[in-house]
This record gives structure tokens, sequence and C-alpha cells, in this order.
């Protein structure tokens, strides 16, 4: 054989390996375990299940039993920032997988794939200079004919107990403890309103959480003046196809520095933590070197 051919056919070769490896990673289901050291001195440890980006179709019926098992881990309560549907009939689907998490306290917001079905995009437009790779920029921008469900999945999910956060606030009891929460509408197509529920955290509550589908920066700045103990967020998928060992993203699909695209961190005064989700779009549905995931967050006494 000829060293050029040899040459091309073992490329081929790899790059058939890698693609086989990157699909098979997309169905790799893991959860991690943090902790996250926010609360006051003295106070018994909370548990939370942070899910995101399920971007669940009907037949995948491995990541529902997957979903469904998480509540075996029996968390105090459960944050789900969004992008949970895939298509037009996702919305049983999701609610299947996510029946047993419903019978625990909850709170949610949505993502722009709850509202309409993903679609095919140039993959090198996630390197433009706002790390987005969405053509929408406004609501309105939206099309009656490529609307999804989406009210369907929010009474299904207000019916099983949990509280919507869609440019709202609210409190929860758990552990006799109160949570309050605050969240917004999905910043990535600008449904964001956090001037309309800003508030400082009373110091009344136990705990403060602020609660997103994309991570940017202008509402993760609000929600950590306003004094936000715990900020979560999905929507990057931890950049999804990543260097391995590398401590960084390629890229984030917002303007969150690559560095912060999934897992714990600082923003300002305010944990951050960002999910690298369960999902993928439907026409990219490979992961390299950032397996999906859910994550358990128990929260710690901070050190006096």
């Amino acid at each position: 054989m000829h060293p050029a051919t040899r040459t091309a056919a073992v490329l081929a070769a790899t790059g058939a390996g890698g693609v086989g490896y990157a699909m098979a990673e997309a169905r790799s289901y893991r959860l991690r375990r943090v902790d996250v050291p926010v609360l006051d001195p003295g106070q018994r440890p909370l548990r939370v299940l942070h899910v995101s980006d399920l971007h669940l179709l009907p037949q995948q019926t491995k990541k529902i039993a997957w979903v469904r098992r998480l509540a075996e881990l029996e968390p105090d309560l459960v944050v789900d920032t969004g992008d949970n549907l895939a298509g037009y009939y996702s919305v049983a689907p999701v609610l299947d997988a996510l029946e047993p998490l419903l019978r625990l306290p909850g709170v949610f917001v949505f993502g722009s794939n709850d509202y309409v079905a993903p679609t095919r995009r140039n993959p090198f437009m996630y390197f433009r200079p706002n790390g987005s790779a969405h053509g929408i920029r406004r609501p309105e921008d939206f099309h009656a004919d490529a609307e999804l469900p989406w009210r369907d999945l929010r009474a299904g999910l207000v019916s099983g107990g949990w509280r919507e956060l869609t440019n709202a606030r609210a409190s929860v009891v758990v552990d006799g403890r109160r949570i309050d929460a605050v969240g917004v509408d999905d910043p990535h197509i600008r449904r964001d309103r956090y001037a309309e529920v800003s508030a400082p955290a009373d110091p009344a509550a136990d705990l403060t959480l602020g609660v997103a589908h994309a991570p940017y920066q202008r509402v993760l700045d609000g929600m950590s003046r306003d004094g936000a103990d715990l900020v979560l967020a999905g929507h990057t998928h931890g950049g999804q196809l990543r260097v391995p060992l590398s401590p960084a993203a390629i890229v984030t699909n917002c303007d969150l520095p690559r560095g912060q695209a999934r897992g714990l961190s600082r923003w300002g005064g305010s944990w951050l933590h960002v999910s690298a989700g369960l999902g993928t779009s439907p026409y990219v549905r490979v992961r390299f070197a950032c397996p999906p995931e859910a994550t358990l967050l128990t929260l710690v006494p901070r050190e006096e």
C-alpha cells in the first residue's frame, strides 16, 4: 500500500472510531457528587439534585429509566434548569422520566428547546465572539409552527408539585428550613426579566437560590449582587466536545468563561453550579470527554 494511502486509511479509521466513541459517550449517563460549603455553621446538610438539558426523545428509554432511578437518592430538593424537550412528542416521556422526582419538592425554569424544537446549525457558529450558535435573538422571532407543547409540560410539572420560577420568586420549606428561590426565563433567547423580580436576599431565609437555564453574565451578576447563596444553570452541555484533561471547554454557547462551563465555581459572592446536562441536540448526538450527567449537590456549612 502506498504510504499516502496507508495514512489516509489510518486517519479514516481513527476518525470513525472517535465518532463511534463520542456517540457511545452521549449515552453514558453519570451522577456527579459535589459538596457546596454554603450553609450557616451548625446547620444540617441539604441535598439538591440538579438535572438539566434532557433533550428527551420518546425512543430514549435508557435515559428515561436512568432519570427515574435518580429518585432513589432521596434528595431534599430537585432543581430542573430546562431544555427538557427535543420534539413535539416529548412531553409525555419527560413527565414519565421525572414522575418519581415530582413526588419531591422541586423548582424549574425552561430553556429555549422547551419552547421550540432544536434545528440544524452550522457548528462553526459556536465560535462567534459571543460564544453562541443561536440564530434567534428575540422572543418574537419564534414561529408558531415550530412551537412545542411547553404549556402541557408546565402543567404537568406544576400539578406534580414543583414551583415554576419563570421570571418569578418562590419559597419552599425543606427539612423544616425555608429556601427562597428566584428564577428567570431563558436568557439565551432574551426572555429573562430579572429586573422585575430582583430583590435583596431575605436574611430570614435559610438559603437563597438563583435559577436560570443559560448562565449569561448579566443574570449571574444580578443574582450574585442580590445575595444568592447558590446559582444553578445548565445550557452549556459542559462544552459537549472537550479536549481530554483540559480544564476549560472549547465553547460555552453563551458569554460564560470557558473554564466555568461545567461544575462548581465562584461568581462574585455566590457559588455557581453549571450542569453539563443529560442530552444533546437530536442533530448532534455526540459527546467527547464530557459525559452526560446529573449532579447531587450536598450543601454543607461554611467554615467558621
